[in-house]
């Protein structure tokens, strides 16, 4: 049987993710070899995700193994890949989602609500800080970055009074024992595609797209096109303070969307339900856009919070 050569980033989270794609892989019969690849945003570890703005800045490098063949699939969080992959590319799989949720870790507090006021809370994330900073206009918001491990530490080390991480992650890595609060949608919308996982191929790669196949998840799938389409259609990347969380519900899929000022002065939300995933992320979109939601993010890019990852 033909190997399978798998991309992937070097952090302990994306080696799970990798190891994890492998052994249901081996479960299959397949043989599989794993090829780690530095990316530019492992490189630029010392600047605030939101400040770099590099298209693709944990992708890039993994595209190009994959155009170079030395790779047949790179494995991603979902929520890093571009809206629009280069027509050399496609997602083959999306596997099935772990929680999407946001989650507040603390060592002394049990949420949100119990930080005390002007309390240190670590992100990197535009997204998040302008979610907190909605309902806590007090709490003081200073960059974190580093792998998991790294930021939890650092929170034990007492520079952070609570730090906000993906749930995904946490769970991926067993570290759900510092999770204080999972944030609800409606308090902390997450981000398109968090918690998913995309096997990203080659498009003319038609047998390695027959040996994946088993790990499209349908659910997975549906929605995180849906939030992906509403990220498309606002013109904004993973580092822009946008969310988007779609589940299906009797048979239909619910969409949360948000857009919000980094400051959280202006929060916009928008709630829908329909069929075609792509559609309905879509008109979300566009009703946002129609709200003022142009506004903000020209306001978000002209003040160098961030620059668009999408064209």
């Amino acid at each position: 049987m033909a190997r399978l050569r798998i991309g992937s980033r070097g952090s302990q989270l994306a080696l799970w993710q990798a190891n994890h794609i492998s052994d249901l892989l081996r479960a299959q019969g397949h043989i599989v070899e794993l090829e780690i690849i530095k990316t530019t945003g492992d490189k630029i570890a010392d600047v605030a995700l939101a400040k770099v703005g590099t298209k693709g800045m944990f992708t890039k490098e993994l595209e190009e193994a994959l155009l170079e063949n030395r790779v047949d699939l790179a494995v991603h969080s979902l929520k890093d890949l571009p809206t629009e992959l280069a027509g050399n590319f496609e997602i083959a799989a999306i596997t099935k989602r772990e929680n999407p949720r946001d989650v507040l870790c603390s060592v002394k507090f049990a949420g949100i609500d119990a930080l005390p006021h002007g309390a240190n809370v670590g992100t990197s994330s535009l997204r998040r800080q302008a979610q907190l900073m909605a309902i806590r206009p007090d709490l003081r918001i200073h960059p974190l970055r580093g792998n998991v491990d790294t930021r939890l530490r650092k929170l034990e080390d007492g520079d952070y009074d609570a730090i906000i991480l993906a749930a995904a992650g946490l769970s991926r890595l067993g570290k759900m024992h510092f999770v204080r609060q999972v944030i609800p949608v409606e308090v902390m919308t997450p981000a398109a595609g968090q918690g998913a996982l995309a096997i990203e191929i080659r498009h003319d790669d038609a047998a390695t797209r027959r040996r994946i196949a088993f790990l499209d998840d349908a659910a997975a799938r549906a929605t995180t096109t849906c939030e992906r389409a509403l990220l498309k259609k606002l013109g904004g990347g993973c580092q822009v303070p946008i969310g988007a969380y779609a589940e299906v519900q009797n048979g239909r899929i619910r969409l949360d969307a948000l857009v919000a000022h980094p400051h959280g002065t202006k929060v916009l939300r928008e709630t829908r339900e329909g069929d075609d995933p792509v559609l309905l992320g879509d008109e979300v979109g566009e009703t946002l856009l129609r709200r003022g939601a142009d506004a903000i993010l020209e306001e978000v890019y002209g003040a160098g919070f961030a620059v668009p990852q999408q064209p």
